[in-house]
């Protein structure tokens, strides 16, 4: 059975550097690239996601490294970070999929929020189920 688990890199501020770097590294072994979009109170918050296969055909495991919650976005100035995430994306022929979620300060843990996460993903076909 694949155990699929986020780790959290920061909320994407210079964090968002180290995802690159994993995703450049590892392209060859990207399911996915996701940007989550919350609504906090008035504010639109971004946060931004990449899925990797397992490393190895014995591994059970998939990471999902994530900037959470960092990134605000505003209809009249857009976001340099989120920008450089797309672009950094496309320069590896990834697609972002994006996906309105839930803000993860209604949830009393933030594994709650990433169960969450993980449901909503395996219910649009963009994360494998469990087998």
């Amino acid at each position: 059975m694949i155990q699929q688990r986020f780790i959290e890199l920061g909320e994407g501020y210079s964090d968002i550097y180290e995802l690159f770097e994993l995703m450049s590294t590892n392209s060859r072994r990207i399911f996915k690239a996701y940007v989550f979009s919350s609504k906090d109170g008035e504010n639109e918050k971004v946060s931004i996601a990449v899925s990797f296969t397992p490393a190895t055909a014995d591994s059970h495991f998939m990471p999902i490294y994530i900037c959470r919650e960092g990134i605000k976005l505003t209809a009249d100035k857009p976001s340099k970070r989120y920008e450089l995430f797309i672009e950094h994306a496309k320069s590896l022929h990834i697609q972002p999929v994006r996906l309105e979620v839930k803000h993860s300060s209604l949830f009393p843990e933030t594994q709650l929020y990433y169960q969450y996460v993980i449901g909503v993903l395996r219910l649009n076909h963009l994360l494998p189920p469990l087998q």
